[in-house]
C-alpha cells in the first residue's frame, strides 16, 4: 500500500518514517525542489545544531519504499482528487505558511513586514529572494514574544563575523553587513509570565558579541493573577524565563554598540508614517494590564495609556495560519485543515476516506521540531487502524510506473532524492572554501539545474 505525504518538513519526514516502519510505501512531495521545510528555510542560520536533525531524515530517505518528488505543488501540478485516485492514503503535512496580521492602520506601509517573509528572505527561500528589506534605520520594532521574534531580533544585531560562517543567503549577508539598525525593541502584549520563549533562545540573547539586553525592572513586577499562576501552575520553562528576564533587568549595560529592549504589556495600535502610504516612521502602542476572565484565563486588557516609539522597521511575529487548498476542508477561524485527531473531516465532522493531516496544518503552530514526531505517530496510528478496517482509498492507479509516468507528464522537472543529493553536494562544495556549511542556491532554475547536473563544485 502506498501513501502520499504532502510536505517534506519535519512532520512529513516523521510521518514517512513511521509509515515505512508500518509496512507502507511512501512518496514524499514538496512544493520546493529541496526537502526539510523550515529546517532549511526557517531555522536561524546561526543555529547549525538544530539543523543537524536532517541527518535523521536522510536515514528515512534511504529506506526501501521511499521516494521524493520536489517542485510539485498541490493544487497546481497535481490535484487532491488525482492523489486520492493513485494512493491508498494522502497525508497533508505542508504547515502554516501565512503570517497572522495585526489588523491595525498602517500595517501595509513600506517597512512593515511579516516575520515569515523576513526569515524566508535571509534563509534563501526561492519565493522570498527578490523581497527587499531596508535595514538602514537605527531602530526596529519586533512584535511578538516567541522564538521567531527572538530569532529576527537577534539576526538584526549579530556582528558580521557571527554571520560569516553560516548558511545565510548571500543576498542577505550583504544587506546585514551594511545595516544601520542599532536598537531592536521587542513588544509583547502580555506580561513576562506569559511569554512563549524557550529557555535556550532567551538565554542566547545575553551572549551576543555586540549587543546588550535591556529589561525594565518595572515590567517584571507581576500582577497578582500572574504571580499566583506562576507560583502554582506554570511549567519549569516559564519559571526559568522569568528568572532570566530578572537577571537581564539587573545587568549593568556594558556599552555595546547595539541593544535589544524586551518590553511587555504593550499592544500596537497603529503603524505611523508620512501620508497614507509613506514608509514607517514609528509605531503607536497602548499599555496593557493582565486581568482574569470569567473562565479563569489571563488576558491583556488595554489601559488607554499610549506612547509612540519612533522606528523605521516593523516586523510582526504573532503567529501563523495555514493556506487553504481547493477541495480540502479548511477551518478558517483556526487556520488549519478541519480534522479529528488527524483524520480530515467534512463540515459535519465525518472523516473523509483516505485523507489525513499532520503537523502545524493539523494542530496549529505550536511546539518545537521534536513535537512533530509524536504528532505524526498519532496520525499514523489512525492510518494503520483504518487500513486494518479496509477504510483507506481504493487507489485504482497506485502502481509505481503509472505514478511516475503521471508525474513526468505533470511536472517534467520534478526533483528526486538523487537530484536533491546533487543540489546538496553542489551547495556544500560552494561553501567549503569559505568555511561555511553551504552556499544556498536561491532560485528555482538554479536548483533544478543543479539537481540534473550531479556535478560537484569541489
Amino acid at each position: 500500500m502506498r501513501v502520499a505525504v504532502i510536505g517534506a518538513g519535519p512532520s512529513g519526514f516523521y510521518t514517512a518514517d513511521q509509515l515505512l516502519g508500518a509496512g507502507f510505501e511512501v512518496d514524499l512531495f514538496d512544493a520546493l525542489p529541496t526537502p526539510f521545510g523550515l529546517v532549511r528555510s526557517g531555522v536561524a542560520p546561526d543555529h547549525p545544531k538544530i539543523k543537524s536533525v536532517t541527518r535523521v531524515y536522510e536515514k528515512t530517505a534511504a529506506k526501501p519504499g521511499f521516494r521524493f518528488f520536489g517542485g510539485v505543488i498541490l493544487g497546481n501540478q497535481v490535484s487532491r482528487s488525482e492523489l486520492i485516485e493513485r494512493y491508498h492514503a494522502v497525508v497533508y503535512a505542508f504547515g502554516t505558511s501565512d503570517d497572522r496580521r495585526l489588523g491595525i492602520p498602517g500595517e501595509d506601509r513600506p517597512g512593515s513586514h511579516g516575520a515569515t517573509e523576513f526569515v524566508a528572505w535571509y534563509n534563501g527561500h526561492p519565493e522570498a529572494t527578490e523581497l527587499g528589506f531596508d535595514l538602514t534605520c537605527d531602530r526596529a520594532v519586533v512584535i511578538g514574544n516567541g522564538n521567531v521574534a527572538i530569532d529576527v531580533a537577534r539576526m538584526l544585531v549579530l556582528d558580521p563575523s557571527e554571520l560569516a560562517p553560516t548558511d545565510t543567503a548571500d543576498h542577505a549577508l550583504g544587506v546585514f553587513a551594511m545595516a544601520g539598525v542599532k536598537e531592536v525593541v521587542m513588544l509583547g502584549r502580555r506580561g513576562p509570565a506569559q511569554a512563549a520563549f524557550t529557555n535556550p533562545e532567551l538565554r542566547e540573547l545575553g551572549e551576543l558579541a555586540r549587543a546588550d539586553v535591556h529589561v525594565d525592572p518595572a515590567d517584571l513586577e507581576l500582577d497578582e493573577h500572574s504571580q499566583t499562576w506562576l507560583d502554582n501552575e506554570a511549567d519549569p520553562t516559564t519559571k526559568r524565563n522569568v528568572e532570566l528576564l530578572r537577571a537581564y533587568s539587573a545587568r549593568e549595560p556594558t556599552g555595546q554598540s547595539h541593544r535589544i529592549w524586551l518590553r511587555f504589556l504593550c499592544s500596537p495600535v497603529e503603524i505611523l508614517g508620512e501620508g497614507d502610504d509613506g514608509a514607517v516612521t514609528g509605531i503607536r502602542v497602548v499599555r496593557n494590564r493582565i486581568e482574569a476572565g470569567d473562565d479563569g484565563r489571563l488576558r491583556a486588557v488595554a489601559t488607554g495609556a499610549e506612547e509612540v516609539i519612533p522606528c523605521g522597521l516593523v516586523l510582526r511575529s504573532i503567529g501563523y495560519r495555514g493556506r487553504p487548498v481547493e477541495g480540502i476542508p479548511f477551518d478558517e477561524r483556526a487556520g488549519v485543515i478541519r480534522n479529528e485527531g488527524g483524520r480530515v473531516c467534512d463540515e459535519d465532522g465525518r472523516p473523509l476516506r483516505g485523507e489525513y493531516v499532520v503537523g502545524w496544518i493539523k494542530r496549529g503552530p505550536s511546539g518545537v521540531i521534536g513535537t512533530n514526531k509524536k504528532d505524526a505517530a498519532d496520525t499514523v496510528a489512525k492510518i494503520v487502524a483504518d487500513a486494518e478496517q479496509s477504510a483507506l482509498s481504493t487507489a485504482t492507479a497506485a502502481g509505481d510506473e503509472s505514478i511516475e509516468a503521471w508525474l513526468a507528464e505533470r511536472e517534467p522537472q520534478a526533483v528526486t532524492w538523487a537530484g536533491w543529493q546533487a543540489i546538496d553536494e553542489h551547495e556544500r562544495g560552494l561553501g567549503e572554501p569559505h568555511g561555511r556549511p553551504r552556499v544556498k542556491l536561491v532560485r528555482l532554475a538554479e536548483l533544478v539545474d543543479a539537481s540534473r547536473s550531479g556535478v560537484s563544485a569541489r
